[in-house]
């Protein structure tokens, strides 16, 4: 089982590294762009053919490891 993991910053935490690539952006003459969030992008294979188990387990890799859950929202999907 596949699952994929996206990883953004929390709406209310100021994005430093979004608004650096939004002021290079600006000054590549990309004046359209408006805010800029940057997030991670996970892609996992999973050992389990059983999608209670697969959630479960992706949920507790997020908790621990993969998302700073203080500054962080996460969300993912099992295929």
């Amino acid at each position: 089982m596949k699952a994929t993991v996206y990883v953004t910053i929390k709406q209310n935490v100021l994005d430093v590294q979004g608004t650096a690539v939004q002021g290079a952006l600006h000054s590549m003459g990309f004046e359209e762009v408006g805010k800029v969030r940057i997030g991670k992008y996970l892609e996992l294979e999973l050992g389990t053919t059983d999608k209670a188990e697969a959630e479960a387990r992706v949920k507790a890799m997020c908790e621990k490891l993969l998302a700073n859950t203080v500054i962080e929202d996460y969300r993912y999907e099992l295929a």
